[in-house]
């Protein structure tokens, strides 16, 4: 590729926000040419308006730091200066939709990390190595939209990246029982301990709304395009606990799981370092070159050793053995703010840059 496309950001002097800025530093296909944020921080430079709330372990990105914040609800203006947008936006819900919608209007694909418009039945709720065939979707989106080029695609929830993979991978056995528990980072509420001292020597039994997030967005991602919409799978049955941890990163997950066909725990293990997805296929550049990792050490995959496994774009599992109650049990991690968020977007633009959806305006 010669000339990279432009990217901006929404709600770039955010967590995540702030991980786009540092993913996208010297990517080989998109560069960001433009942020915008909430009015308040319009006008400021980016190293301005994050100097005293800049949450990641890497300074500052060169390239960003005098580029000069927008305000986000100028969507004629900030679309105009970009090919596509990644949206990180901390509104209400309905105002969300309302603006990732404008954005799309004007001709500009959205790669959202938001909750918004994920059971918007014409919008795509992608993990690029699960269900890429859920793009389909989009040619019906843009007709409600009318736009020949704008559309918006979501990633899903951070924390079931820990465990949907490794169940995917197992989809031929027809998983029909689901039981999951997950120990969420505390960056997965925007969050380090210097913001939040009571995660200290903490755990809070309780997210809101993450466990019904947990238990419904995977059946959506299993789900079947028709008639121009997602219609969500009816199999298996999941039920969750998220658990909030005091760890920085990394969200684990540990999983109960029965099938239809029970596999061997050597069928299981031979899916899951065989399985590939169209990133793996396309050689995209985020895709980790192997998805799922399976440790053998009874005390692995841990959060501070394994959670960057891959760039923080792979999926690790371990302690896999049969259970007295269900089929099989396992342990799964995945980084929250990598793969879970803004890597996950990056990963889901460049399938859809790959796949022709995305380009240069």
């Amino acid at each position: 590729m010669t000339q990279k496309l432009k990217a901006g950001i929404v709600g770039g002097t955010g967590m995540v926000g702030q991980r786009f800025v540092q993913l996208l530093d010297g990517h080989p296909w998109f560069e960001v040419t433009a942020i915008a944020a909430s009015a308040g921080s319009a006008g400021k430079t980016y190293e301005e308006s994050v100097q005293n709330r800049w949450k990641l372990a890497t300074p500052i990105p060169e390239a960003v730091k005098k580029i000069v914040v927008q305000d986000a609800s100028k969507v004629e203006v900030f679309a105009s200066e970009v090919d596509f947008i990644f949206c990180a936006v901390d509104m209400q819900k309905d105002q969300i939709k309302a603006l990732e919608e404008a954005y799309a209007k004007t001709g500009t694909p959205v790669i959202s990390n938001n909750s918004a418009h994920r059971w918007t039945p014409d919008v795509p709720m992608i993990v690029p190595e699960i269900n890429p065939g859920h793009m389909d979707v989009i040619a019906a989106q843009r007709k409600r939209l009318n736009t020949t080029t704008g559309f918006i695609a979501v990633k899903p929830n951070c924390s079931i990246q820990s465990y949907v993979p490794a169940l995917n991978a197992l989809k031929e056995f027809n998983p029909t029982t689901v039981v999951a528990s997950t120990y969420q980072a505390i960056s997965g509420a925007g969050k380090n301990f210097t913001d939040w001292p009571e995660m200290l020597d903490n755990v809070i039994p309780y997210i809101g709304g993450e466990e019904e997030k947990s238990e419904q967005e995977p059946l959506r991602i299993w789900g079947s395009v028709q008639d121009g919409a997602i219609v969500k799978a009816s199999s298996p049955l999941i039920t969750t606990q998220c658990i909030r941890v005091p760890v920085t990163d990394g969200h684990l997950a540990t999983v109960f799981a029965s099938f239809e066909k029970k596999p061997s725990k050597e069928e299981i293990l031979a899916r899951w370092l065989n399985f590939k997805g169209r990133p793996q296929e396309l050689e995209l550049p985020s895709a980790p070159k192997q998805f799922i990792t399976y440790f053998e050490e009874e005390n692995r995959p841990q959060t501070k050793l394994d959670r960057d496994i891959e760039g923080g774009m792979g999926v690790s599992v371990g302690r896999l053995r049969e259970d007295s109650l269900y089929d099989f049990k396992f342990v799964g991690l995945s980084h929250n703010t990598l793969r879970g968020a803004a890597g996950g977007a990056v990963l889901i633009a460049e399938l859809l840059k790959a796949e022709g959806y995305i380009q240069a305006k």
